[in-house]
């Protein structure tokens, strides 16, 4: 059995797109996902699966809440051990960091420093972004809501879908794998 973690785009943020943790819970147990937990109430879950294909456990995920909810979300599933890489390979690990204030936004594909060639990263300080293998790092130290770095790095300019969690929440999934792995 593979530990995963799945992180479902957009949701519980307002009246819409509404997947309740139990439902969610239940529809990956439907999928032959074992020992599921959810973490907070915005789309994480940490399960195992015989499966060794996250790219498919995502649709599978994604076609559950069509049919049985309506929605349409986007899911990201990642190893576990690959979220332990994302928080051992954190670039900012040197600094201190208010956690609240760094995200890491997980893509769908590989990140492309092509992506950034006409970026002056200058231009957003205090903001700061470095790209991983499959993901984004950003600090926001005067905040994420009014970042204008942090609206640059939409699907759009990355080139493959995302979503973003903050540090605090990449590293409690990350400790949750790691002790489903036991």
């Amino acid at each position: 059995m593979t530990t995963y973690v799945a992180l479902l785009r957009g949701i519980n943020v307002g009246t819409k797109q509404r997947v309740p943790m139990g439902t969610l819970r239940d529809l990956l147990s439907g999928l032959g996902c074992g020992s599921v937990r959810t973490h907070l109430n915005s789309g994480n879950a940490v399960f195992t699966h015989p499966g060794s294909d996250p790219d498919a456990l995502a649709a599978g995920l994604e076609e559950a809440i069509a049919r049985e909810l309506g929605l349409s979300v986007r899911c990201l599933v990642r190893e576990g051990v690959d979220l332990r890489r994302v928080v051992d390979a954190n670039p900012f690990a040197d600094r201190t960091v208010d956690p609240a204030r760094f995200l890491v936004t997980f893509l769908t594909g590989t990140a492309r420093p092509d992506a950034f060639a006409d970026l002056d990263p200058g231009a957003y300080a205090p903001d700061e972004f470095v790209l991983g293998e499959r993901e984004v790092y950003l600090i926001c130290p005067d905040g994420i809501r009014d970042s204008k770095l942090a609206k640059l790095l939409t699907g759009r300019r990355l080139g493959e879908d995302g979503t973003a969690r903050n540090w605090n929440t990449v590293t409690r999934l990350a400790d949750m794998a790691d002790e489903a792995d036991g």
